[in-house]
């Protein structure tokens, strides 16, 4: 068998190296089985199948990063706001709630009036709306006693100004330019003045006449000049009817 010539020839060569004789090897080499032992079929095998490979997976991105939430800037402090304020010299027109008369009013009493229009400063912003109510008070009220006085006497005095559900205190004069003067009914002090002037009239006609004629003549012209009297000394109330125009002017200025 070429195998076990060919172990007999590594034992020859392997004895000639270490010095033994060939045939002690040779002998001793014979005593052995160099057969290779049988292979067990049964004996699983070591084997495996090759592993199929896996596809390899890209991989994963990196998250982005999250953006900061930047910090709001603190909002600058505000400008305080120009005061709302109007000059002295300011004109404000308003008009009477009710009619004032020096027959019913008497002074010391407050009556109404309404802003017409609205009252701007002088960078143009509304300071008083219209509408706005104005408070006033009667200082002074009296009819006109003769034909003579053409005016009577009325003097109103501005005293509060009503905006939006709050009062502002105000100093300022006021003119009433529709007022007016009413002839009162003749009453018993314009009677008692006829009685005297006829009266009068009746004791000159006495005198003058002599008669009772004359007395008559004389009382009938006494009570012409005692009527054309108490026409004369009339009392007249100053009028200011309901809606007619009142101008307010500032004296000192209003600050809203």
């Amino acid at each position: 068998m070429s195998a076990k010539r060919m172990s007999l020839f590594a034992v020859t060569l392997l004895a000639a190296c270490v010095g033994e004789s060939p045939d002690r090897m040779a002998a001793d080499s014979l005593t052995r089985d160099l057969q290779r032992a049988p292979a067990d079929s049964a004996a699983p095998l070591g084997d495996q199948a090759e592993a199929t490979p896996v596809a390899s997976q890209p991989a994963p991105k990196p998250a982005a990063p999250k953006p900061v939430a930047a910090k709001p800037k603190p909002k600058p402090a505000p400008v305080p706001a120009a005061p709302s304020m109007l000059e002295p010299g300011t004109v404000i027109v308003t008009a009477v709630d009710r009619e004032i008369s020096s027959k019913s009013n008497k002074a010391g009493e407050t009556v109404t009036t309404t802003v017409s229009s609205n009252v701007t400063d002088a960078r143009g912003r509304v300071i008083i709306p219209a509408g706005a109510k104005v408070t006033m008070t009667i200082t002074e009220i009296r009819e006109s006693e003769n034909k003579g006085d053409k005016t009577g006497k009325l003097t109103l005095t501005p005293t509060v100004v009503a905006i939006a559900g709050r009062t502002y205190t105000l100093s300022a004069s006021a003119e009433a330019l529709d007022r007016q003067l009413r002839d009162r009914k003749t009453n018993a002090g314009d009677v008692a003045k006829v009685g005297a002037g006829a009266a009068a009239g009746a004791i000159v006609g006495r005198v003058i006449g002599g008669s009772t004629k004359g007395a008559v003549i004389g009382g009938v012209l006494g009570g012409a000049v005692g009527a054309q009297r108490a026409v004369e000394t009339q009392d007249r109330d100053v009028v200011v009817p309901a809606g007619s125009r009142v101008q307010l002017t500032l004296r000192s200025e209003l600050s809203i």
